[in-house]
């Protein structure tokens, strides 16, 4: 999907925003502060039903502001055919008859449910859009898919999976359905129901296996992806196997243990000690490693950064064949920062490639913006962005 034209009245710092976008690269210039990261995370919400950064709907309202609206209108893009997932056949089929564009609408008004609608058809679930409009975003924040806990590294991997596999969110939101009952039991003063309990983690046990074998398959299939952008951004060298930075991922999950119901149940007397679940998908991790040894460890902040934008490309990658038929929208905030020149020359390289599409990318000068413009024939558009005003500096769209 391509979105054409933006528009963001009282989000976060926005007051109001109406932008005719560029296909291919749209750049985002000001200082730190002034509202770059707010109108990514405006884009995020059309694809994800949500801030990337707040879960609280109602505290992305603007300070003193009744209500907020996102709306984005787009159209399709010019990537290979191939056969798009179910969501994106029906919207094909419903958007035949039209003008082919699609409008995503959503608003809230403080002290009330958020209306989020497609072609102004408003969805009984939100998980129903989940996946139309693929996206993914780099930020300085992701840095906590290395420094912090295992919930952001699941997230990650649940995140891309679910823009692709829809059952694999119906297994995810019954296994938490069940931890949750399960956990509330396990609270109990009194002694729980045995057999409640048993019907609570054969429930577990059966969704948390599929949970299982998506992730798996997923980070099985992300890891040379992953480790050949790494070595790339790293050495300039795609099919170089001897990097001197050696990255790699490895799934870690109680799964492997056994039969996830049996791994569930012999526990439950510590379980009940305790209070809370020890064991399931809901503990899973991904290890990061650098030359064999844990990435918060061992890599440098240059090393770091260039760990999670490869990791992010790669989403990106395997996004691109196994979504649907478009490209993922991808937004790049601030990446350049405590990044060497060679590695910023490689991801100016990498991204300026036919294989991506619609780009959204903030920077505090104009330098690697310029470097990206001076290395690839392409329409652009560039914005300056100064207290939540956007405004229109540079455009070009005769390039092909």
């Amino acid at each position: 999907m391509i979105l054409k034209k933006l528009s963001v009245i009282n989000f976060k710092n926005i007051r109001e925003a109406t932008l005719e976008l560029s296909p291919k690269l749209n750049c985002l210039i000001g200082n730190n502060g002034q509202g770059k990261t707010n109108l990514l995370d405006a884009v995020y919400y059309l694809s994800f039903c949500r801030s990337a950064f707040n879960p609280i709907d109602s505290q992305v309202i603007r300070h003193g502001e009744p209500f907020f609206v996102v709306e984005g209108e787009y159209a399709p893009d010019n990537a290979p055919a191939g056969v798009p997932h179910a969501l994106v056949a029906d919207v094909q089929n419903e958007n035949a008859a039209g003008s082919g564009l699609l409008n995503i609408y959503c608003g809230m008004k403080r002290g009330t449910k958020k209306h989020f609608k497609r072609n102004k058809k408003e969805y009984k679930r939100l998980s129903e859009h989940i996946g139309l409009i693929p996206l993914v975003s780099v930020s300085p924040s992701d840095s906590f898919l290395i420094e912090g806990g295992s919930e952001e590294r699941r997230r990650l991997m649940d995140v891309v999976i679910a823009q692709y596999d829809r059952a694999y969110i119906d297994s995810l939101n019954r296994y938490n359905r069940a931890l949750q009952q399960r956990n509330v039991l396990l609270k109990q003063e009194e002694e729980p129901d045995a057999q409640l309990l048993d019907v609570l983690e054969m429930e577990m046990g059966r969704q948390g296996e599929a949970v299982y074998r998506c992730r798996s398959a997923f980070v099985d299939e992300l890891i040379p992806v992953f480790q050949r952008i790494y070595r790339f951004i790293a050495s300039g060298d795609e099919a170089d196997g001897e990097s001197a930075e050696e990255v790699s991922l490895r799934y870690v999950s109680h799964c492997q243990r056994g039969p996830l119901e049996e791994v569930i149940r012999r526990d439950r007397a510590k379980d009940r000690a305790v209070g809370y679940s020890l064991h399931g998908i809901h503990r899973d991790d991904l290890e990061m490693q650098l030359g064999g040894y844990q990435m918060k460890r061992e890599g440098s902040q240059g090393q770091t950064k260039t760990y999670v934008l490869a990791l992010k490309l790669a989403q990106f990658d395997f996004l691109r064949q196994r979504a649907s038929s478009t490209k993922p929208i991808l937004l790049l905030d601030d990446i350049f920062d405590k990044l060497d020149a060679h590695r910023v020359e490689q991801i100016v390289r990498l991204v300026s490639g036919e294989a991506y599409g619609q780009i959204f990318i903030t920077d505090t000068n104009r330098d690697h913006l310029d470097r990206i413009l001076a290395h690839a024939d392409m329409d652009y558009r560039i914005f300056d962005v100064v207290k939540g005003n956007i405004q229109s500096r540079e455009i070009c769209s005769d390039k092909k």
